[in-house]
């Protein structure tokens, strides 16, 4: 990681305004996420990310070292909002499972919608950094599956569903959703989808994979 710049014209954030250098590092976050929204995180330059945060790319190296580190950062943010959510879903014992996939699916595409770069990037860093990556994704925890393994097993003896351990279950619900963001450029070519076209294409999914999932899970 590229060491931390000092400089004599610029003083670092002072340890006694935490509040102020914590929202400064929330303001260069913001405008890392809109840098990589329009450009992606390949194409996008620290400088223009210290432009759109209004600071000097001096800081920006301050508080992340690198750019690499300052999109790690980004993933880190997105996951600790997302992960408790998908979470919480996970292991409610009060929801079913009819609603628990629908619910799964409305948070992802919501999610996946507003960061576009992010399934994109989760692939390719994990062919390139597998272990910073695996790293990242652990500070979350593991995924609950207590609660989803018993009702599929429940299910499974009422004749409801088909056996499906709930580690298939995740892998294939996860899989339905997260996969076309990360193909989108291709995906995009090959069926012809424009801007509008795409956001259409997900409005149909939004509606259909609850109901083409639950399909598969029926005997």
């Amino acid at each position: 990681m590229v060491k931390p710049i000092s400089s004599t014209k610029r003083s670092k954030p002072s340890l006694a305004a935490p509040k102020a250098d914590q929202e400064t590092r929330e303001r260069i976050l913001d405008a890392a996420h809109a840098v990589f929204l329009r450009n992606g995180t390949a194409n996008s330059r620290t400088q223009e990310i210290a432009a759109e945060a209004g600071v000097n790319k001096a800081l920006v190296h301050y508080y992340f070292g690198t750019k690499a580190a300052l999109a790690d950062a980004i993933f880190a943010r997105a996951l600790g909002s997302l992960m408790p959510r998908i979470f919480g879903i996970l292991a409610d014992p009060a929801r079913s499972i009819e609603e628990k996939v629908p619910a799964i699916v409305r948070e992802q595409i919501d999610f996946q919608s507003a960061r576009p770069y992010f399934a994109g990037y989760l692939v390719s860093e994990l062919h390139a950094e597998p272990e910073r990556i695996t790293r990242l994704m652990a500070r979350g925890g593991t995924v609950p599956l207590d609660v989803i393994r018993r009702q599929l097993r429940e299910g499974a003896r009422a004749g409801k569903f088909r056996r499906l351990g709930a580690e298939q279950f995740v892998a294939n619900l996860m899989g339905l959703l997260i996969f076309p963001f990360a193909i989108r450029p291709a995906l995009c070519e090959l069926l012809a989808l424009d801007a509008a076209g795409w956001r259409a294409f997900l409005e149909e999914r939004r509606r259909i994979l609850p109901d083409f999932f639950m399909a598969g899970l029926r005997p």
